[in-house]
């Protein structure tokens, strides 16, 4: 909709707004109503109509000035013809009280669909579509209410002083068929208890379910809505209430009047404040490309939730070779599918980019979500080119650690070997060489039994390399009693002494079997080229970080670049996510850190 045609409806609005204003107080002047009760109707008034009718008449050109410029937003195509609608029937409702027959028959049938319309109007904020059965009945059941009860009263009244004070020879209803005020008043009480009783409650509930049901993001928007609705509605039941009572004061239906306006002026406020925030939104998305310029990697989210205005914004990032989203860490994520948030995918020249995880209302308004996109497209490329390569990275961490762990439980497995294989047959040689040796003793065979002693010491000092070989594979003490133990008992077999400060915990086996060997490795060093007189070993963990620390006062000079011990010992803790330091300058001892994660 252009500017001019907003302008012309106004205009237009406005010359229909004079036409309603002259025929309600051409027909109406100071009016009296005759109010059905319990015991009969009532006389309320007189009431000078001059400033209600200016009131109504502004608050029909209000709904037709919101929905111009509800049209200049996005939402041109949903609620925007339903406010122009709701403010043209409104102004056309007034010509019920004009003299000419045809204009009073068609207007009192057809008027009152303004207040079901703005009811319509309230239900589909914004989006311009009602959400559920519930909201669908209403709005079918207020629009079939107003049309089904207001032909029936026609069918008996004829517009004479029963319900207000006319001349009764100028004005008649078309559709008169029994002219009864008595029935046409019993048919609006009804009309009444059902539609500004039953109706009106089941809007607020509605209204204040769907408040309750909202996401915070939603609740912003709805909160002002919520509390211009409940207004006006509220209005229509005491309404409802007074209809029923014996004696309603004169003061309580002007009162009440002035509610109903009041409450429709703070409805229409709610709703184009909630048009323009959107509107604003929008415009911000211009500036969102000069911001993402200046935006790292990592906190893309954080620029697009505030663009959007949705602080629970996520950013899943496709990767075509995992066939999975990940975040901008290379964490996989699944995609909610609950309903609970909302998934906006974005491609690229047919190919999946990045998908956003947000909240639900910003689907009432996809052009945002788009146009944000757009803006972000290269910067959204660029960050899932970035997180691509984490998750790569991440999959191979993954497999360095799933490396680290066959190879140790192989090292296990080669342990239990030797253990219960080949040493044990060594073993049980040995026992049968000492049988053997006895039996030559009792023969006095000198030879036989120095080459049986001989074979027996040769035989134990097998045994004794086989088990330090299995102890060097894998210590059976590191599984079965833990680190610190596994550490003792290398301190006591080494040939220097060794200060040894370790916390006596079971951590998981990965780390438990890295730290040793990272331990086992330098100690190695120190024996072969340190020289050194002291040596401390310690481990601590500290906020699921486990520290192994390995000292000596010897010649320094170590580096992961001058063999293969130190740097395979580098991976294997860089496997596990940790780091490897080595401190060693020439003349100045050795420090080895290794800082390994663990979980427990």
């Amino acid at each position: 909709m252009t500017r001019a045609v907003r302008i012309g409806l106004l205009v237009l609005g406005a010359g229909f707004g004079v036409v309603a204003y002259r025929a309600q107080i051409n027909g109406l002047g100071t009016t009296v109503l005759h109010v059905p009760g319990p015991s009969g109707t009532h006389t309320v008034g007189p009431f000078t109509t001059s400033g209600r009718s200016f009131a109504v008449v502004a608050v029909g050109i209000a709904f037709i000035a919101a929905g111009a410029i509800a049209w200049s937003t996005r939402y041109r195509n949903r609620i925007a013809p339903l406010m122009i609608a709701t403010g043209f029937l409104w102004l056309a409702r007034q010509l019920r009280y004009s003299h000419n027959s045809a204009l009073f028959t068609l207007f009192f049938l057809f008027g009152d669909l303004a207040y079901a319309m703005a009811g319509h109007v309230a239900l589909a904020y914004p989006s311009g579509r009602v959400r559920d059965k519930w909201e669908l009945w209403l709005v079918r059941a207020g629009y079939t209410s107003v049309l089904l009860f207001n032909f029936l009263i026609l069918l008996f009244y004829d517009g004479n002083v029963r319900l207000h004070q006319f001349d009764p020879s100028k004005r008649r209803s078309f559709l008169l068929f029994w002219a009864n005020d008595a029935v046409a008043l019993k048919i609006q009480e009804i009309f009444v208890a059902f539609f500004y009783g039953l109706l009106a409650s089941l809007f607020i509930a509605l209204i204040v379910r769907r408040f309750i049901q909202a996401t915070p993001r939603a609740r912003r928007l709805l909160a002002p809505l919520l509390l211009a609705v409940a207004v006006a509605a509220l209005r229509s039941v005491w309404e409802c209430i007074f209809t029923f009572v014996d004696r309603p004061p004169s003061i309580a239906y002007n009162e009440l009047f002035w509610w109903q306006i009041f409450g429709f002026i703070a409805f229409l406020i709610a709703i184009v404040d909630g048009l323009l925030r959107a509107r604003l939104a929008h415009a911000g998305v211009g500036d969102l490309v000069l911001e993402l310029e200046r935006t790292p990697q990592h906190r893309l989210g954080e620029t697009l939730s505030r663009a959007l205005r949705d602080r629970t914004l996520e950013i899943a990032f496709w990767v075509p070779n995992r066939g999975e989203y990940v975040d901008a860490f290379g964490r996989t994520i699944v995609l909610p599918t609950d309903g609970i948030r909302a998934v906006t995918k974005l491609d690229s020249d047919g190919e999946p980019v990045a998908a956003l995880i947000h909240d639900p209302s910003l689907l009432e308004d996809p052009t945002l979500v788009g146009a944000a996109a757009a803006a972000a497209r290269l910067s959204l490329e660029n960050a899932r080119l970035h997180a691509e390569t984490r998750a790569q990275l991440a999959q191979v961490q993954e497999s360095r650690a799933r490396i680290v762990t066959a190879a140790d439980e192989e090292r296990r497995r080669i342990e239990r070997d030797i253990h219960d294989g080949a040493q044990q047959r060594l073993v049980a040689l040995g026992l049968q060489l000492r049988s053997a040796q006895r039996t030559a003793g009792a023969a006095d065979d000198p030879q036989l039994r120095k080459l049986l002693e001989g074979t027996i010491a040769e035989l134990q000092v097998a045994v004794d390399e086989l088990r330090e070989l299995a102890r060097g594979v894998h210590p059976a003490i590191l599984t079965e009693d833990g680190l610190c133990a596994a550490l003792e008992a290398l301190a006591t077999r080494s040939p220097f002494p060794i200060a040894l400060d370790v916390e006596d915990e079971r951590l998981p086996e990965p780390v438990e079997a890295t730290a040793y060997f990272v331990a086992c490795e330098a100690l190695a060093n120190v024996g072969k080229h340190s020289s050194a007189s002291n040596v401390t070993v310690e481990a601590h963990r500290h906020n699921g970080v486990l520290t192994v620390e390995i000292d000596d006062d010897g010649v320094g000079g170590a580096s992961a670049q001058n063999g293969s011990g130190l740097r395979g010992l580098a991976d294997r803790v860089e496997a596990l996510g940790g780091r490897l330091v080595i401190d060693s300058p020439d003349g100045g001892g050795t420090r080895i850190v290794a800082e390994i994660p663990c979980a427990s």
